[in-house]
């Protein structure tokens, strides 16, 4: 383990060198060093080591908390083993209502600094990445003393090299939870070869090396950062939390009932009335007996999650369903398909208790505010098709579970930039047993199983071939739609905290030993 002062040393070196990589003259190249320097020489007369620092965690997220469901599932884990967490982060969507109720944890939010808005790109940049260094060396160094920090990757730039400083400094044990790589991110709007691009991949590399323990979402990451980082990690796979489960019927019925008063899909296609029932376009009450049955000839219900990123051809879909729709009119035997496309979010309906006590706020599941939102959008209004009805929706928060767990059909899109990480969306989908068709890129074999628990695909013509299978003779349960459910549900699947358990406990209570 590298010292203080090494890593203090490390950190002004990279401060000076990324200040002359931007074009910056040599004095100001050094003004961040010199900062950073002054900061250490004041930190110096800190308060010492707190007996109890080994039951308090930093959870450090530099981007939306509420947009993090892994992390805030980490913060959960560790209050419930009794645990003290600081959860560090941007305070954009709301997080999970549990993670607001949680004694233990307490949310500090930073700010969302932009930097300088004028002079070259790169001089910008720059100077976001210092600002955001200095704020967030400032917080990690004021809030009590912890055990550990464990922090979000990506984004990491620049709070790898502020944490890891930082535990140095007090003396915590650092954990990096790899989900991605930032800099492959980047390079979907960037390129590869581009100046920032190769900033970034140096940055992760070199500062990746310095942290005390690492977690990651795949065997293949995992792999990855031993062979190319020198990284030893433990992979601990995304797994749902019991709020995602199938949906009974009653409840079903519910919802789409809520839905159909908002979104025409929703509704039935008849305007016949039936003595004594509420009909949707998928169940029907008797409002005598209460009871709740399918429509008969009832369209399926297929869902995809998006957050409207690069990393997602929504076209593929769009594609499918164009398609799907020359089957059903040259005479194949398939139900009509409403297509639910939302956002990928889980969060609550409730108050912003702390940060928002004074504005009342309705927070819902929108369908993303990703940058390829509205091209899509455009896409979507531009269809006219008789047989298939798309619908993006605003979804209460605590709604989107129970659509998952009522759906027949999950999609999904994400294709992952360095090709090792896995859609936490496809997890939610099989918490609630639903199958997948998702798109194949290098290691979703290790979630998504071909022909067991759901069909992978390369382009659109496979995913209609693959929608044209699976709905023939809807809704009959010989077909391997039926078939993939049925696994689904004998698979015995391990929910979030039994793998959290056996993965992560025993490596913070033998530090703690």
């Amino acid at each position: 383990m590298a010292d203080a002062n090494t890593a203090v040393a490390v950190v002004t070196v990279s401060l000076v060198l990324l200040g002359l990589l931007s074009g910056l003259s040599l004095w100001w190249a050094l003004l961040p060093a010199a900062v950073v320097v002054l900061i250490f020489i004041l930190a110096s007369g800190l308060k010492g080591r707190d007996e109890f620092a080994h039951l308090n965690v930093c959870v450090l997220v530099l981007g939306d908390i509420g947009r993090s469901p892994r992390m805030q599932y980490q913060a959960l884990s560790l209050s419930r083993h009794g645990y003290n967490v600081t959860f560090i982060g941007f305070l954009g969507t709301k997080p999970h209502q549990d993670i607001l109720e949680d004694e233990r944890i307490d949310i500090l939010s930073i700010s969302e600094l932009k930097g300088l808005r004028v002079g070259p790109k790169i001089f910008r940049y720059v100077s976001k990445v210092v600002l955001q260094s200095i704020q967030l060396f400032y917080v990690l160094m004021k809030i009590e003393d912890q055990g550990y920090i464990l922090m979000q990757n990506p984004p990491g730039l620049p709070a790898i090299a502020v944490a890891w400083l930082v535990s140095r400094l007090r003396g915590n044990q650092f954990i990096i939870d790899w989900h991605n790589y930032g800099y492959t991110i980047m390079a979907l709007t960037h390129g590869e070869n581009h100046l920032v691009v190769k900033m970034a991949k140096w940055y992760e590399k070199l500062f990746g090396c310095f942290s005390d323990h690492n977690l990651c979402v795949t065997n293949a990451m995992r792999q990855d950062l031993k062979k190319n980082w020198n990284i030893e990690a433990t992979t601990l796979y995304d797994k749902p939390p019991s709020i995602f489960r199938e949906t009974p019927i009653k409840l079903q019925h519910e919802l789409f009932v809520r839905m159909a008063s908002v979104y025409s899909p929703f509704r039935p296609s008849s305007e016949v009335t039936k003595e004594h029932m509420e009909i949707t376009a998928f169940t029907e009450r008797n409002t005598l007996s209460g009871g709740v049955t399918p429509s008969a000839g009832r369209p399926a219900l297929l869902i995809s999650s998006t957050s409207w990123t690069e990393d997602e051809d929504f076209s593929i879909l769009l594609q499918a369903l164009e398609d799907y729709e020359k089957f059903v009119e040259t005479g194949d035997k398939l139900p009509s398909l409403v297509c639910v496309i939302t956002g990928t979010l889980y969060i609550h309906h409730t108050l912003y208790r702390a940060a928002f006590s004074v504005v009342s706020r309705r927070w819902c599941f929108n369908t993303g505010k990703g940058p390829q939102k509205e091209h899509y959008k455009k896409l979507i209004d531009s269809k006219v098709f008789k047989h298939v009805k798309i619908c993006t929706p605003w979804l209460e928060a605590e709604d989107y579970p129970v659509l998952l767990g009522s759906a027949d059909l999950g999609v999904c899109l994400h294709k992952s930039s360095s090709g090792l990480d896995l859609p936490m969306k496809v997890v939610d989908m099989f918490g609630c047993c639903l199958p997948v068709c998702a798109i194949h890129f290098q290691c979703l074999h290790e979630l998504v199983k071909h022909e067991e628990n759901g069909l992978i695909f390369k382009d659109s013509s496979e995913l209609s071939e693959q929608l044209k299978l699976l709905f023939s003779n809807f809704p009959s349960e010989q077909g391997k739609l039926f078939l993939f459910r049925k696994n689904l549900r004998e698979s015995g699947q391990q929910r979030w905290d039994e793998n959290w358990d056996r993965n992560v406990l025993p490596l913070i209570k033998e530090h703690c030993d």
